[in-house]
Formats: C-alpha cells, structure tokens, sequence
C-alpha cells in the first residue's frame, strides 16, 4: 500500500467518523435545531411588531437591525457558501423550515404524496415567485416584509408538514423555494454520503440458518431518498441518520466534479437548466440589477413623462399596501404601481436578455461537440453551477457590504475580492465544460472549440455583474 492510498484511507475514516457522530448524537441535533428555531422566530417576529429604527440604530442596540444583518448579512449569503463546502448539511442540521415541517409530519394527518406536489417544475417556479416578491416588498430593508416572505414559506412547511406524509420532509424535498438552487449548489461539494452497492448486497445475503448476515430496521430519511440507489449528494441533507445502515453508507470525501460530471450525465433535466439559466443567472439578477441601474431609472422616466403628457395620473398612485408594493411613508421609500409594473418588466427583460443568449451559446457548444441531444444540453449547463453560485452570493454579499457600512464598517479591497471570486468561479466553470465535453468523448481539438462559445456564455454573465459592481 503506498503511502498516498494510506493518507486517502485515512481521511476517509475520518470524515466517515463525523457521519457516525452525527448519528449517534441524535438527540443533540435535535436540541440544537429547536434553539435554532426559537432564534428564528425571535428574529422574525419581534421586529416586525417594533417601531422601524431611525438612523442612529445600531446592530448592538436594536433589534431589528440584528435581525436585518443576520438574515441577510450573513444568513443568506454563507447558507448559500455552506452547500458548496459541506452539501445540504444546514437542511438536516439547522434549517428551521425543516425541522419545523418534519415536527408537524409527525403529528398530522399522514396523508400521502399528492401528484401536483411531485411536480418537477416547482423549484425553478417557487425561486422565481419568492424572489420577484421580494423585491416588490423590500424584504431586505423592511421586517414585516420579512415576515411575510420567510414567515410565509415557514407557516407553509408547517401546513404541508402536517397533511402528507409521516414523520417526513415532503416541504423540503417537493416546495422548498431554495430546494433546487440547494440542490445544485451541493453538487460542487467535496463530501457525500457514498453508498457501496456491494456492501449492502453482502448485508442481505442469508446464511444457511435463514438468518441475514446484517439485521437493521429502515433509516428514517426524512427527504425520502431511495438510499440504495443514492449516487450524489443534491437531495441528501446530510443529517447522518444513515450512516453506517447496512455496513454500505459512510460520508466519504470525493472529487468536487464528480457529481456534475458523471451523475448529472443522466440524472440533469430542464428544470434544472431553467434554474441555472434563466433564474440563478436571469430572474436574481434582475432582482440585483433593477434597484441600482440607470436604465431602469432613465425608462421610469421616459414612461412617466409620456402618461403626464397623456393625463393619465393612476400609474403614478403610491397606494398600494405595503404586503403587495412597498410603502413606507415615512421613511421616504414608496413604490408607486407604474414602479411596481417596470420592475417585473425590468426583471423578466433582463432573465429573457441574459437566459437566451446563454441558453443559445450552450446549445451552439453541444451542437459542435456532435449530433444534437437536449440531454448534452441540459448536462452542460451544470458546468454554469459555480459561476451562478457565485454570482448570487456576491449579489447578496452586496447587502452585507451595505449594512457593515451602516455600522461604520468599510471594507476598501471588496472590489478586488470580487473580481477574484468570479475569475475563480469562471476558471472552475471552464474546467467543468471541458471535463464533461471529454465524459462525452470529444476530442481535445474538438472540446477547445466547442469551449470557445461555452467562454462567450461565461463572459456574457460576467457581464451582468459588471455592470452592476463596476461600470454604473
């Protein structure tokens, strides 16, 4: 044995030691999750009941700008780093929703999985809704937003935890609205629970007695997966209940292409390139890019000149309620309906902008590696993951810049760091193409060509934050 294989051996012993602790602190977990959930509740709710803070409010004196920073300063964004370091652990381990939902499963009705909720377009419509309202309420500036959007997704998983399904995450794995950006971001995971086939087949063989050779009762997995059939990490929520089930289940390290490379060869569908394309690199960057750009302002504008001119007057009413189009008076922030209507305009522009151009450099790449399949389409466009990943946390990361300037905090080599971050993702994007092309068996000269329009779909996402992190 050399000592490279030794070392390897030995990290994976190690690693598979953190599933076992996982399982068999259980109890510990659980505990943990429930204080997770009082913190939530208090973050969400008590500053939605307060007074909103004036200017001298601080995160250390006041509660709602505690709330504001930890949901979306720091929540958000490093929930999001955390799927790429260690897969869904925060879904099995911490997420409030879920161990919510699970609670209620187990003491509700128990009904079964309807067919409309194992619909597979739900992620990418549920990421889209949740985001565009979103920005139509504010939830990043204003509590009761908040509450509304999070509050509202919590109040639902608690509902669909209590019809279907017994003891189980049927919210998490079907509703979820960050389920499938979860899911693809875990993909990138250097971690996974790996499941040995052939040691679970010599767990079932019976000796001459009639005895199995490994007698265990069925693993409660609450996202309901086939655990025998598990390839990647994308659905499981790394809570470590299996671990060890039937000498075949261990968290093992692996190569973080491994997944997007060789399971999603088959296992990638539309909705997943819907996801990537148009929402993660489309709908979100809409909803980064409308607040801050000058063409929004210059068309509001425009528009609004033509309806004076015009006299037509409602479409510039600020009327609206505050849970449909945000509306705070006194604190000078009012949308008013004709904003309202631009911003989904703007929004759905820039996803059909930037979703179809990319969509078609993807489809050029696969059309150049060889006769057309729409499965070679929707696997290359896993490569997109890390630049998509990236480009959503350092849109949320932008929020955390501004509320650490709130607290007199300023960070002068941010641009820099950003500028790092997407030549990595960009790097790390590029390499994956170029592995899957070769999974396909393309030549090297052929998948140098067939990266060139793959590079030019990079660059053309580069260029949504480039717009708004340098050139506005």
């Amino acid at each position: 044995m050399t000592l490279a294989l030794a070392q390897n051996r030995r990290h994976q012993r190690w690693l598979a030691s953190g599933g076992e602790w996982l399982r068999t602190h259980a109890r510990l977990i659980r505990a943990l999750q429930w204080v997770v959930v009082l913190v939530y509740a208090v973050l969400l709710i008590v500053p939605a009941v307060l007074p909103l803070p004036d200017g001298a409010a601080r995160a250390w004196n006041n509660i709602t700008v505690l709330a504001e920073f930890a949901f979306w300063g720091i929540w958000w964004p490093f929930v999001l780093l955390s799927m790429v370091l260690f897969g869904r652990l925060w879904c099995g381990v911490l997420c409030p929703e879920g161990t919510l939902t699970e609670w209620a499963s187990k003491h509700g009705r128990g009904l079964g999985v309807p067919r409309w909720m194992r619909w597979g377009g739900w992620p990418f419509v549920a990421f889209v809704c949740t985001t565009v309202y979103g920005q139509m309420v504010s939830v990043y500036q204003y509590p009761k937003a908040a509450l509304v959007v999070l509050g509202g997704s919590t109040v639902a998983a608690v509902i669909v935890g209590y019809f279907y399904t017994r003891g189980k995450r049927a919210w998490c794995r079907y509703l979820c609205p960050v389920n499938g950006v979860f899911g693809l971001l875990s993909k990138l995971a250097p971690m996974y629970y790996r499941v040995d086939d052939a040691a679970w087949r010599q767990s079932l063989q019976v000796h001459p007695d009639g005895r199995r050779s490994i007698t265990k009762k069925a693993i409660d997995c609450a996202p309901m997966l086939p655990l025998r059939h598990m390839e990647g990490g994308s659905g499981c929520h790394m809570c470590g209940r299996c671990s060890g089930h039937h000498d075949a289940i261990a968290l093992q390290w692996r190569s973080p292409s491994h997944e997007v490379v060789e399971v999603a060869a088959t296992a990638a569908n539309h909705w997943q390139t819907w996801l990537i394309v148009f929402g993660l690199q489309g709908v979100a960057v809409g909803a980064f890019h409308w607040s801050a750009s000058p063409w929004f302002v210059a068309i509001k504008q425009a528009v609004a000149t033509w309806l004076v001119e015009r006299d037509i007057y409602w479409p510039l009413a600020d009327n609206a309620p505050w849970w449909l189009l945000t509306h705070y008076p006194d604190q000078n922030d009012v949308l008013t309906w004709l904003d309202g209507a631009l911003m989904l305009a703007y929004i759905g522009t820039t996803a059909l902008a930037w979703g179809c151009l990319t969509l078609a450099l993807l489809a050029l790449a696969v059309r150049l590696a060889g006769r057309w399949r729409s499965q070679r389409l929707h696997h290359l466009a896993q490569a997109m993951i890390p630049l998509a990943g990236v480009g959503v946390f350092l849109g949320l990361s932008a929020i955390t810049l501004t509320l650490l300037r709130g607290e007199g905090i300023y960070l002068a080599w941010v641009n820099q760091l950003r500028l790092a971050l997407l030549a990595a993702a960009n790097a790390w994007s590029l390499w994956l193409a170029w592995r899957i092309l070769r999974h396909w068996g393309v030549g090297a000269i052929r998948a140098v060509l067939c990266s060139l329009p793959f590079a030019l779909a990079l660059a053309w996402v580069d260029s949504a934050w480039g717009w708004l992190f340098w050139w506005w």
